[in-house]
């Protein structure tokens, strides 16, 4: 007698909610950290690249040694550096904090720690900015390198280039944070996250905001410590 042979039945997925049980918009946040985290890899790696197959290059403790409103001829290598890693780490903290008030719906948390979150960008922007000028009046620019390798020969525009294009790049991330930040904060403030019952946005700004600081921590290792 024959036998039919039957396949089993497996339950699918019928749709109108997530099998991950993931918000759409923190997927696409995720997909789009995805695709910048490749970007910033490319431009460190392309750095990496060429500063480990060049045998001369600037010392760091030369290049970032100075700090706003310091005596003439003062040197504190690194020191001016830290201050903004510091800032950008607190603003991390805060920004930890005002998603973890919005999980609680405590609207008041919520905007306190936005607050200290977008002073924090600020602050490490406006850091960011004068070492720029600083450094532009010493000579340093794209295609203009005043610093000596190590061993006192001339050193190659590569430093620059990298240098203000990596940390450019950076900076455009962190001013886009703040200005996103800000846009929550006003949501925040105006109710609109109250009427909908919940602040996801939060949360997604929060990925952003993470992602800008880890990166600094790659910049950070590779311009001022290597």
């Amino acid at each position: 007698m024959a036998t039919t042979a039957t396949a089993p039945t497996t339950k699918s997925w019928s749709g109108g909610k997530s099998p991950f049980n993931v918000e759409y918009g923190k997927v696409m946040m995720w997909y789009f950290l995805m695709s910048d985290a490749f970007t910033f890899g490319a431009f460190l790696i392309s750095y990496g690249t060429i500063r480990f197959s060049t045998n001369g290059w600037p010392d760091p403790n030369e290049v970032f040694k100075s700090f706003p409103f310091s005596p003439e001829g003062m040197n504190a290598p690194l020191v001016f550096v830290s201050i903004m890693t510091f800032i950008l780490i607190i603003s991390s903290v805060t920004m930890v904090l005002a998603v973890q008030a919005g999980h609680n719906m405590d609207k008041k948390g919520v905007v306190k720690n936005l607050i200290w979150t977008i002073i924090g960008g600020i602050a490490f922007l406006s850091c960011q900015a004068w070492e720029w000028n600083h450094l532009h009046h010493e000579g340093a620019w794209w295609g203009s390198n005043p610093f000596l390798n190590h061993d006192g020969t001339a050193s190659s525009t590569n430093f620059t280039n990298y240098f203000f294009t990596i940390t450019g790049f950076h900076g455009f991330h962190v001013f886009s944070g703040v200005i996103i930040n800000i846009i929550m904060l006003i949501m925040a403030m105006t109710n609109k996250f109250e009427e909908r019952g919940h602040y996801l946005m939060i949360e997604k700004a929060g990925l952003y905001w993470h992602f800008v600081d880890l990166v600094w921590v790659f910049v950070f290792t590779c311009f001022y410590l290597i």
